[in-house]
């Protein structure tokens, strides 16, 4: 069957690295330092998506449930780890609470969207199901991400106010309320920019994408609203259960702020107060 999109040769992908030359020449003449981040970025975002373009040809040929599990499993492993590695600060376990925040409102929202929204048959079909997850998972990767780095650094740049309001009687809770929402508005905010100039300023690259391979424009848009909204509430679970979860490590049934933060050095921090 032959395609009803233009396709892009191995050829044309190579012209395409000349956008790249020019931000490192730029980057050459203005000293900006950035030349050796921008070759590697480039070259690592390239061997990863021809790797898993190869990877998911193979599975959406086998179509196989067990195995379009795993694959899923393995995304939210490499997110997890991704979202802590862009934190400042570590704590006891928080790789385990990133990939618990993640898979719950990763999988909670693909599944309702494949299940109960665009239905489909087999609900595990690897054409929708990896997809929807990955977009979902990315956006849910930058808000648990951002949420727990601002969460983490305000306890230390707070510590002193917070530690005055547990020993005034305050619970953990009323002591840290501020700082929670302070985080979870962080991990938010943008989400919720890109929506309001979606269409206006930016066209998102799924509808983008459905377009250019000869999609009908107004079914592309249903299909980018929907995502969008998962997108939305993939990030509010996922920023909510990764800060409440830290929440729940860093402050202990006492009612104390305990000495678990450390740098990603993993150099333990000291108290404040010390």
């Amino acid at each position: 069957m032959e395609a009803n999109y233009i396709q892009i040769s191995y050829g044309q992908l190579a012209l395409a690295t000349l956008f790249i030359l020019i931000n490192i020449g730029l980057s050459l003449v203005l000293r900006l330092g950035l030349e050796q981040s921008l070759g590697i970025a480039s070259l690592r975002m390239v061997v990863q998506l021809l790797l898993v373009g190869y990877i998911l040809q193979w599975v959406f040929t086998l179509s196989n449930p067990l195995l379009i599990i795993l694959l899923a499993l393995g995304m939210t492993v490499i997110a997890g780890v991704s979202s802590v590695n862009r934190t400042r600060r570590r704590f006891t376990s928080i790789y385990w609470n990133n990939f618990i925040s993640l898979f719950s409102g990763s999988f909670l929202v693909t599944g309702i969207i494949v299940t109960g929204i665009v239905r489909v048959e087999p609900w595990y079909e690897p054409q929708y199901l990896i997809p929807l997850l990955g977009m979902v998972l990315g956006n849910a990767l930058t808000g648990t991400s951002l949420s727990l780095d601002r969460f983490m650094e305000d306890l230390i740049s707070h510590r002193g106010e917070i530690e005055a309001l547990l020993t005034l009687g305050a619970t953990r809770w009323e002591a840290a309320h501020q700082t929670i929402k302070e985080a979870l508005r962080t991990g938010m905010i943008p989400t919720i920019n890109s929506m309001m100039v979606m269409g206006l300023v930016s066209l998102p690259g799924m509808m983008t994408g459905q377009i250019l391979a000869g999609a009908n424009p107004n079914d592309a848009i249903r299909y980018q609203i929907v995502i969008i909204f998962a997108q939305a509430a993939g990030v509010a679970i996922a920023t909510m259960g990764v800060v409440i979860l830290a929440f729940l490590v860093l402050f202990n049934r006492d009612h104390q702020l305990t000495d678990l933060l450390r740098h990603a050095s993993s150099t333990k921090l000291k108290s404040s107060h010390r």
